[in-house]
């Protein structure tokens, strides 16, 4: 037995266990003991404290640690609003695969069912919104407790699970030794008579198309699709969370991202092959009734979990199993003199030539603001293949997602399952904490920004060298040009002026407007050059957003 404790303690102890690195939220009296010792602790493994802004916020940050490194972020509230205001970020994280722990106070156990100061079914509350939601009961159970919402938060599917803390469980004494840091969770690869099913599929196909999804873009799967990829030299369309699978040496297999709308190159390309490959594919990316309505192909489904069954997505083959073994078996069992026909290849290069030819800025722009792609372009040119770039949901979303280039697995952050916004600065502030010394850049519209701006204090408590791109066009624009292009006028939709310069300067950050592509591409060389965070007031100009809706592929808007 180990010298006694109280939960507080164990909770603490069991945190350096498994080897948590921050600790996101706002204080509160039911978290108190807790977030004492976070802050005091001498022990050099203790989780540093970092206190937010808001709830929501914590939890978009906890969940970039999660994207960003595979173990689950944490995140620390009060009861009551201190819990609620969790489920946004929680429910994000667990859509789009991010591992979060997240750790709820609750009032005393013999107050959860009295209507008493910010006692709610906290448990309850955020069942829908995690993989697992539990209440302690026993002090004694804190730790194991930990461990498996830890183990579960990274498990395939990968999400947030979430702890509530009655405070006398808190406040109980603990007997019980603190679990050790737990094993890595394995799998193996597929069977060697699967691996020559799908290498038999694969030779009989004309076209086959890699489609990389949400859990292809682990360092490991990645590396293992390049190596398959040097072998057999085929087209890969990403979705917007595999984002960055296509290393810059193999740019010639890229055939752009899908999402949203059926209108890019990467729709034709599905549409043209006779065997998709989905590796780590995500309904919630993109759904199989946007891109596979009228194929005609197969569909090889290779994950670590079992995907959901529609009508409109029934694979031919199911492999459940470690991506990146499987991958690498693939790679190593396919026949040497394997590749695609001449008449093929052309045909191929050809759609690419057009699909480049799109991230052109336009000779002639309004004037009245810059166009999307001179800012894409300034950006571009800025930044290099370590770079982390986060992007908030809005028109600008969908410009990047077509047309800004990343090479490296998650540095280019998008959030695809929930479209929610707000997450940009709190990713950008996740990738500065764990890449120290790359430059981070977060892109928002003027009306996400707002949804986390104020954590722009946190960024500048910490000294973290982001810079963030404001988008600014006074409207919640990626509602604005679907409802006129559905309805021919739009609602609800007009902001008000922010001058976001002005905005940054009172968190003690950096403002700059560029209201011309030559100003843009100074105040980005000045920004990457600043310490501490950079605001870049922008000016856009969204008239060519009717092109974002125009028909490649017949299309419902969405």
């Amino acid at each position: 037995m180990s010298t006694e404790k109280n939960g507080a303690e164990a909770l603490f102890n069991s945190m350096v266990n498994q080897g948590v690195k921050y600790v996101f939220g706002l204080p509160g009296a039911k978290v108190d003991k807790l977030f004492d010792l976070l802050e005091y602790s001498n022990d050099p493994k203790a989780p540093k404290l970092i206190i937010t802004r808001h709830e929501q916020n914590a939890a978009f940050i906890a969940s970039g640690i999660g994207r960003l490194t595979g173990k689950p972020g944490v995140v620390a509230t009060t009861s009551g609003p201190g819990v609620s205001n969790l489920a946004t970020g929680l429910i994000t994280a667990t859509s789009e695969g991010d591992p979060v722990v997240a750790l709820g106070g609750q009032v005393p156990r013999n107050d959860v069912s009295r209507l008493t100061h910010q006692s709610i079914p906290s448990k309850e509350l955020l069942n829908s919104a995690t993989k697992d939601s539990v209440e302690v009961q026993d002090a004694n159970n804190i730790s194991e407790t930990f461990a498996n919402a830890y183990q579960t938060a990274m498990a395939p599917k990968s999400g947030a699970t979430f702890i509530s803390l009655p405070k006398d469980v808190l406040d109980d004494a603990v007997t019980d030794d603190e679990i050790k840091t737990l094993s890595p969770i394995q799998q193996g690869g597929a069977d060697s008579a699967t691996i020559a099913q799908i290498i038999d599929k694969i030779k009989h196909a004309k076209l086959p198309v890699i489609l990389a999804g949400m859990r292809s873009s682990s360092e490991e799967v990645t590396e293992a699709i390049h190596h398959f990829l040097h072998k057999f030299s085929i087209p890969v369309v990403e979705t917007f969370q595999g984002a960055g699978v296509i290393s810059r040496d193999l740019e010639k297999n890229y055939y752009g991202r899908v999402g949203l709308f059926r209108n890019q190159i990467g729709d034709a390309m599905l549409k043209e092959s006779d065997l998709v490959i989905a590796i780590g594919y995500d309904p919630v990316e993109y759904e199989a009734r946007i891109w596979n309505v009228d194929r005609t192909g197969e569909i090889i489904n290779l994950d670590s979990i079992a995907p959901e069954i529609s009508n409109e997505y029934q694979p031919d083959l199911v492999v459940q199993a470690d991506i990146a073994k499987t991958i690498k078996d693939l790679a190593h069992n396919l026949p040497d003199d394997i590749g695609l026909s001449d008449d093929l290849k052309e045909h191929l290069h050809n759609m690419q030539v057009s699909f480049v030819s799109q991230d052109e800025v336009p000779s002639e722009t309004s004037g009245k603001g810059l166009h999307p792609l001179e800012i894409i372009n300034a950006l571009q040119n800025q930044v290099n293949d370590d770079t982390t770039v986060t992007v908030d949901v809005g028109s600008h979303y969908i410009w990047m997602a077509r047309h800004f280039r990343s090479y490296k697995p998650r540095h280019l952050l998008f959030s695809n399952g929930m479209q929610t916004l707000g997450v940009a600065l709190p990713w950008a502030i996740a990738a500065a904490l764990e890449r120290p010394g790359q430059p981070i850049v977060s892109v928002a519209g003027d009306g996400g920004f707002l949804f986390s701006g104020q954590e722009l204090e946190t960024a500048v408590r910490l000294n973290l060298n982001i810079v963030q791109l404001v988008w600014n066009d006074g409207y919640y624009d990626m509602v604005k040009f679907q409802e006129e292009a559905k309805y021919g006028r739009n609602a609800g939709v007009k902001l008000g002026k922010v001058d976001f310069a002005k905005y940054a300067e009172s968190f003690g950050a950096t403002g700059m407007h560029a209201e011309t592509a030559d100003e843009l591409k100074d105040s980005l060389d000045k920004a990457f050059k600043t310490s501490g965070p950079v605001v870049i007031d922008i000016p856009v100009d969204y008239s060519d957003n009717i092109k974002l809706v125009s028909t490649l592929l017949e299309d419902v808007l969405n």
